[in-house]
C-alpha cells in the first residue's frame, strides 16, 4: 500500500530530497563546480533524509563556498543541514574531521546490518567527503535550538588551477 502524507512519509521524503538536489543542480554548475554535483547530491540527500526520518518539525539546507571560511585559498562547497533535535549521532559530535587526517582504524562509524534497509547515509558522508562535522545549538530567541550536520568537497581541478597559473 502506498502511503501519501503531507509530513514525513515516503512522498514527502522523497520531495525533499529532491529539492534539495534540485537546489545543488542549479547552484554548483553556475559557480563552477560541476564536478562536484553528483557527490553532493547524494550527501545531502543522506543529510535531508536523516533530519526528516530522526526529528520532528523542520529542516533546512545551506550552501556555502569555501572561499574565505579559513586562512586557507579553497574552491568548493559546505553543504549545511540543521534540524530541531539538539542530538548529534556518532561521530558528527565529535570535533570536525578531515578524510585525510583519519589513520587506519579511526573516526570508524558503525556499519549497518547487511539485512538492514538504512543506516549507511552518514558512513557515506564520511567516506566521500573532505571534511565534515556536527555540533548542538542552543535555544535561541525562538526557541529552535536543535543541531548542525555538515560536511565540505574541495574542487580540486579550480584548486590545481590556481597553483599551476
Amino acid at each position: 500500500m502506498r502511503q501519501l502524507a503531507a509530513h514525513g512519509g515516503p512522498v514527502a521524503e522523497s520531495r525533499r530530497s529532491r529539492i534539495a538536489r534540485m537546489t545543488l543542480r542549479a547552484v554548483l554548475p553556475a559557480y563552477g563546480m560541476g564536478e562536484l554535483l553528483d557527490t553532493a547530491e547524494l550527501l545531502a540527500s543522506e543529510l535531508v533524509t536523516n533530519a526528516y526520518q530522526h526529528t520532528k518539525g523542520p529542516a533546512f539546507l545551506r550552501l556555502r563556498g569555501l572561499d574565505g571560511l579559513d586562512a586557507e585559498p579553497r574552491s568548493g562547497v559546505r553543504v549545511t543541514v540543521w534540524d530541531t533535535d539538539p542530538y548529534v549521532p556518532s561521530p558528527f559530535g565529535k570535533p570536525p574531521a578531515r578524510r585525510s587526517s583519519l589513520g587506519a582504524g579511526q573516526g570508524q562509524a558503525e556499519q549497518a546490518d547487511e539485512r538492514s534497509l538504512g543506516g549507511r547515509g552518514l558512513v557515506l558522508v564520511r567516506e566521500w567527503a573532505d571534511s565534515w562535522g556536527g555540533c548542538p545549538l542552543g535555544d535561541d530567541l525562538f526557541g529552535r535550538g536543535g543541531k548542525l550536520l555538515w560536511f565540505e568537497l574541495e574542487n580540486r581541478s579550480a584548486t590545481d588551477v590556481q597553483v599551476v597559473a
